[in-house]
């Protein structure tokens, strides 16, 4: 059974390692949205949000519901957004580590 969820979470972050993809998550963060609302916000073409989209939700990262001619989108686990918000944290530790090493390096 480790071995499933090892490759559960191999998948699961194989799905976000594209930037469009985490900037599409952080946006369904704040609410559900369509193609159209991803692509004015992103700037990006529709062709490659419906791609990276596609690939979300093959991996079962967002859901889909159509209304009408309109398909909108969602997190499809709310929890999604707190490990977007925990990896920023990281990041931002990170930073600060590598502003203190570069500091003391200038000391020198």
């Amino acid at each position: 059974m480790n071995t499933e969820i090892q490759q559960f979470k191999t998948e699961f972050f194989k799905a976000l390692a594209h930037p469009m993809r985490i900037r599409i998550l952080e946006l369904l963060s704040e609410g559900e949205k369509n193609v159209n609302e991803l692509q004015a916000i992103l700037g990006s073409e529709g062709s490659a949000v419906s791609q990276q989209l596609a690939v979300l939700r093959a991996k079962n990262v967002v859901a889909s519901v159509k209304e009408g001619t309109t398909v909108i989108y969602s997190l499809r686990d709310p929890l999604i957004k707190d490990l977007l918000v925990v990896a920023k944290q990281i990041f931002d530790n990170h930073l600060v580590n590598t502003i203190s090493l570069l500091e003391g390096m200038r000391g020198e």
